[in-house]
């Protein structure tokens, strides 16, 4: 593997319109692992997340609460910065789309697909969907309603706005997404290349500023501003420095690998319009982007509109930090869908953490803080498994965290069979090699939970290290 190569990562970027909800909670730790895993293998990483500020849906949540739409903002982006020191994250760049710089950059991609001739202006009618700040087509409603939305009845809009020529790239994207690598899972490809063979139509990127004020000016016509999407994409390339053509956009972009992680419902944007933006900006286009699924709560869809939202915020003071990504993590499957309950994330924590990982660790360094003179010495570095990293490379992370709990396993049943605690007694010699065994694998399944649970990762090495068994990893939920 070529570790001196540049990697980049992104989510994408949350309204801030609500606090923020588990599935970016979901989105944002997915792509610390891989930030984690990749500068453990030695790789230059940039890891990169951030606010979307524009608007018309934040703009109607501004005036509702009597605020000035940048004093709202400002608010509503310290509760997702904050989500940096509550679910231990690592990013690089936490970009928003109200800074200037970003605003610059938008506008500057603007000029260039205008210059290439894929932007022009006509009159427009359609029916809108604030909630998706996206028109909808009469065939996909569901009862009237947008499918994403079913709370919310779209509005027929007419009005003059800039276009994006989306129709010119249609064999462009077709040839871009016949690369089974650039897309997981391999469904969400299918579906975007369906959805372009279908026959793509151009996208209106601009709204008249006397219907929608709160975004960026259209360059050169102070009656528009910018269609929310044509602005929040261009974060991607806007946080590494770009219009500047060279530094961390060089690096990393140009010449790095990248890789973004979106929602399910993300692939019209991220895999064609962002694609064909790029294109039309004759800009590298993505390595790569991965779709998880949604988190349902009983069964129901979790969504700020239907008021089922589980907060990151309310994990983290349950359980902890660790824990919270842990579930996050084995617990809700990378790609698909998955359902979260308290009663079920309560037999999480305690099964899997309380009475698994933290147990053994503490089972382990008592009878090494008891029999041995010494630390161990510390275990020479060596690959991860092969299933570890097979399960990273893919972007499964449940599979990357069974890895780590089978080990947790294999050295509960060593225990079991062999019984150090009672052997001591007996034949010492042979219960010190075990339990110096124990404890060389304890600190082996703490590297593996490096990306994964990193403070819990520096427990059990030090741990280890020091020969001292760590306070509770993790302290049950009656305490």
């Amino acid at each position: 593997m070529d570790t001196d190569k540049p990697r980049y990562i992104t989510t994408t970027l949350p309204y801030v319109n609500a606090a923020p909800h588990v599935g970016f909670a979901l989105e944002i730790v997915q792509a610390d692992v891989l930030a984690r895993y990749w500068r453990l293998l030695g790789h230059p990483v940039f890891f990169s997340t951030g606010t979307d500020e524009h608007g018309q849906k934040i703009a109607q949540k501004a005036d509702e609460a009597g605020k000035d739409r940048q004093v709202y903002v400002d608010e509503y982006a310290a509760t997702f910065g904050n989500l940096k020191d509550a679910l231990n994250l690592s990013p690089d760049a936490f970009i928003r789309t109200s800074d200037k710089q970003h605003m610059r950059a938008a506008q500057e991609l603007w000029r260039r697909c205008e210059a290439k001739g894929d932007i022009y202006k006509k009159s427009y009618s359609g029916l809108y969907c604030v909630g998706d700040e996206a028109f909808v087509k009469e065939s996909d409603l569901v009862e009237g309603k947008c499918p994403n939305h079913p709370t919310q009845e779209p509005v027929l809009i007419t009005e003059e706005n800039y276009f994006f020529r989306l129709s010119k790239y249609q064999e462009q994207l077709q040839e871009l997404l016949s690369d089974e690598s650039r897309t997981l899972p391999d469904w969400q490809r299918q579906w975007a290349l369906q959805f372009i063979t279908s026959g793509l139509e151009d996208v209106s990127i601009s709204r008249q500023i006397d219907r929608m004020d709160w975004g960026v000016p259209v360059p050169g016509d102070d009656s528009q501003v910018m269609y929310v999407w044509f602005d929040a994409l261009t974060n991607y390339i806007s946080t590494l420095g770009w219009p500047e053509e060279s530094g961390n956009f060089t690096r990393f972009w140009s010449e790095g690998e990248t890789l973004q992680i979106a929602g399910k419902d993300q692939p019209r944007f991220q895999s064609i319009l962002w694609q064909a933006m790029l294109m039309s900006a004759d800009i590298k286009t993505t390595d790569q982007i991965m779709y998880h699924g949604f988190i349902n709560s009983d069964g129901q869809k979790m969504s700020k509109s239907l008021g089922n939202v589980i907060s990151p915020y309310e994990l983290v003071d349950r359980y902890g930090t660790d824990a919270t990504r842990y579930i996050l993590l084995r617990h809700v499957h990378p790609t698909e869908d998955s359902d979260l309950t308290w009663d079920k994330m309560d037999g999480y924590y305690t099964d899997n953490l309380v009475n698994g990982l933290g147990n053994l660790t503490s089972r382990i360094m008592k009878m090494a803080e008891t029999n041995l003179d010494e630390p161990i010495v510390r275990p020479a570095a060596e690959d991860f498994p092969e299933a570890y990293v097979a399960a990273l490379k893919r972007c499964n992370f449940q599979a990357a965290s069974d890895v780590v709990w089978q080990l947790v396993g294999v050295l509960d049943e060593k225990i079991t069979t062999t019984e150090p605690f009672k052997l001591v007694k007996t034949d010492k010699p042979a219960a010190l090699k075990i339990i110096a065994e124990l404890a060389h694998d304890l600190y082996l399944i703490g590297r593996l939970l490096n990306p994964l649970l990193p403070a819990a990762s520096q427990s059990i090495k030090e741990a280890v290290l020091t020969n001292q068994k760590p306070v509770n990893l993790f302290a049950r939920l009656d305490s």
